[in-house]
């Protein structure tokens, strides 16, 4: 993916507007400028890979860095202390919208520029990569006059474009939608958005007790990340509104687990919990150049284990001039869970977790393993990114099935 740019005889303005350019060209969701002794390294990263794009040699390096942080509205004499700021522009019929963060290293400041995609959302629910079972219980859970709907994963995993979804379906005539975010990542129309600013004491828990008497339908929060805030989140959602959030947890068990921790009580979480989706990221297979391959032992006995299917073959990635070592884009695995009246009382009685995992994991609930292992069958993605993103021992609770899987591993 390497590009050469002659920097000595290229204006600092085209330089850098040619690597935005080209990452957005690419796809890229993040640009990293990264200090080394001898030059400032750019890399890039496409469907979540971080790739080497160029290097910068040190005769400019200030100049690239002063550029961006004018661009991004940041203070160019202050190099000692993170800043974070954004750049909205349109390069050559590119519409951009950009945040950029500065952070100073020992060998210099590093900038990362994160490119905003909001393609997905915009297109809706339908084009998330939902299961037609866990599509259902979606709109299942939107439809809902209250409650709490917690969209998790970790950083990157799409968790916005999720939430932004969910709000364009609910962003209908007659209902009033508010958001509280930091920041406001995505300009909808109709929908009152509020941005926080800790340094003036503008933060979630004081935005949001704030809303709750703007006589709102749909309340959106945009992390989680405090005690105060959960707590205030799921006390709306039982005074008859309907809250969305993002936390960073790794499955609906934890998400659970971690609400209580944050001392959310327990008969508030049990009433308040309508549903928990969460998801991570794998890069989408290349139509153009993917092909069927005869699957292994290992993968044979995986598949029969976790989906009860004999499979004899799946897709694998290709390579040609229009993908990425074929791969192209991203596809969504998910988790979801509708909260049931057993798990509501067993959240309010208290009962141990192991109890309560099989409570959650039944068979109306397909975890990450097993959505994942529906896309492999699909063509969507890889049996390799699937087991890269997933965590076996984590997702697969009979000791019978690891010791099988082990096995299996061992004689592969």
């Amino acid at each position: 993916m390497r590009k050469t740019f002659d920097f000595t005889k290229m204006p600092v303005v085209d330089a850098v507007n040619e690597i935005i350019i080209y990452a957005a060209e690419k796809g890229a969701s993040d640009i990293h400028f990264d200090p080394a002794d001898e030059f400032l390294k750019v890399r890039i990263r496409v469907d979540g890979v971080l790739d080497t794009l160029t290097t910068i040699p040190n005769s400019v390096r200030q100049n690239i860095i002063t550029r961006i942080k004018i661009l991004a509205g940041m203070n160019i004499t202050e190099t000692r202390l993170p800043q974070d700021g954004a750049i909205k522009t349109i390069l050559r019929g590119i519409n951009l919208d950009m945040r950029v963060s500065a952070l100073p290293t020992k060998r210099g400041e590093k900038i990362v520029i994160r490119i905003m995609d909001y393609s997905m959302s915009l297109k809706g629910i339908e084009y998330l990569y939902f299961s037609e079972v866990n599509y259902k219980k979606v709109l299942k859970m939107i439809s809902a006059p209250n409650g709490i709907i917690l969209v998790t994963g970790a950083t990157g995993s799409g968790k916005s474009t999720t939430v932004y979804s969910f709000l364009q379906r609910l962003n209908v005539e007659g209902s009033n939608l508010v958001t509280v975010e930091d920041p406001v990542e995505m300009d909808i129309e109709g929908i009152n958005q509020v941005q926080v600013n800790s340094e003036i004491g503008l933060d979630f828990a004081t935005v949001l007790r704030s809303i709750l008497r703007q006589d709102p339908n749909v309340i959106m929060i945009g992390e989680i990340r405090d005690s105060e805030t959960a707590r205030i989140a799921v006390r709306a959602s039982i005074t008859g509104h309907l809250v969305l959030s993002t936390i960073h947890t790794n499955n609906s068990l934890n998400t659970i687990e971690r609400l209580l921790d944050m001392d959310v009580e327990r008969y508030l979480l049990a009433s308040a919990l309508m549903g928990i989706i969460s998801q991570t990221l794998a890069r989408k297979l290349c139509d153009k150049c993917k092909h069927l391959r005869p699957t292994t032992q290992y993968e044979k006995n995986l598949f029969k284990l976790v989906l009860g299917r004999e499979v004899n073959q799946i897709y694998e990635a290709g390579d040609c001039d229009e993908c990425n070592n074929g791969y192209k884009g991203r596809v969504a695995l998910h988790e979801v869970l509708l909260i049931n009246q057993d798990i509501r009382d067993a959240i309010s009685d208290g009962i141990r977790k192991d109890e309560l995992r099989k409570l959650v994991y039944t068979k109306d609930v397909i975890t990450m393993l097993q959505d994942g292992l529906y896309k492999v069958l699909a063509g969507f993605t890889t049996f390799e990114e699937v087991l890269r993103l997933v965590d076996l021992d984590e997702s697969i609770d009979s000791d019978e099935i690891k010791a099988n899987i082990a096995n299996s591993l061992n004689n592969k």
